[in-house]
């Protein structure tokens, strides 16, 4: 997401586009597979492989299931084409190939009509563990897999219909706050112990361990209101995780009109990215050792 006034492509994504056109009203273009380089394919490879050897038994049984069911492919790029075919046919959704990140109102007027966003290139050899742009195998390895399930499915495009009517009423930095605290750094708590859903973590080898093992930071069970008042980390691991105890549960949180509770949040204090605040649910109180002082947006 990226507000339409502030929108300015990063270089990477300024370089990887060269010589391509994107549709000025939805910024989507054909997936240009002849672009994909046998070392894109390679890094792909090694990406999806590594993953792959460390997710079982850290990620959610409906991220694996989704992953497996849709076949996404191990050793290259893969076809969009190809995965909407089964995409489609299990939840009504698809994925559109887009240059990179996209304004706010393009982003969910997708996500509302069933569209996710996929940036169509890949991150470079030397940028492996860390890129701050998505990158394909952000948005559609991590991404994905979950929009098979169909109660995530319609929580996604509920987001999207929200996200317009938050843009509209000032109130997109809370809502933006949910997306991230959920679809992209969430944990689920299952009874084979907490698992995790955000493509953030799925997609990110150091992100996906450190979320579960360490002590550092907080793990604090979903508050609707709490998360859309909290500040997160873009540079950094996130301070703080939240807690889901199903995807139903975060669907019927988010199914009301959320007008009344902008209202009610508008003059409420902002919280920082690690604090805990009363009436929090802890799971685990981080001991913040590493934390940075400044940072938070």
């Amino acid at each position: 997401m990226n507000d339409r006034a502030d929108f300015v492509a990063p270089d990477i994504t300024a370089r990887k586009n060269v010589g391509l056109r994107h549709d000025p009203a939805d910024f989507t273009l054909p997936q240009p597979l002849e672009r994909y380089s046998a070392e894109d394919h390679a890094t792909w490879a090694t990406l999806y492989r590594r993953q792959c050897e460390l997710l079982p038994g850290r990620a959610c049984d409906e991220f694996m299931q989704g992953l497996a069911q849709l076949e996404v492919d191990a050793e290259r790029v893969p076809d969009f084409a190809k995965l909407n075919q089964k995409l489609l046919a299990a939840t009504g959704w698809r994925i559109v190939a887009v240059p990179g990140l996209i304004p706010d109102d393009v982003f969910f007027e997708h996500l509302a009509n069933r569209r996710f966003p996929v940036t169509w290139w890949l991150r470079e050899p030397q940028q492996l563990d860390y890129l701050q742009e998505p990158d394909v195998f952000h948005d559609l390895f991590g991404h994905v897999p979950l929009l098979i399930n169909p109660v995530f499915a319609d929580y996604l495009q509920a987001y999207g219909k929200g996200g317009m009517k938050a843009k509209s009423l000032g109130a997109l930095p809370m809502l933006s706050r949910l997306y991230w605290y959920t679809v992209e750094f969430g944990l689920i708590n299952t009874s084979e112990g907490m698992r995790i859903f955000g493509a953030g973590i799925v997609s990110s080898k150091s992100e996906s361990i450190y979320c579960l093992e360490s002590a550092s930071p907080n793990r604090i069970g979903f508050d609707l209101s709490r998360i859309m008042r909290t500040r997160y980390r873009i540079d950094t691991f996130q301070k703080t995780y939240f807690v889901i105890d199903s995807f139903q549960q975060l669907f019927d949180a988010t199914a009301p009109d959320f007008t009344a509770l902008y209202t009610e949040l508008a003059d409420a204090p902002v919280l920082g990215a690690g604090d805990i605040a009363l009436g929090d649910a802890v799971w685990h109180r981080g001991d913040r050792r590493g934390w940075g002082e400044s940072g938070d947006v």
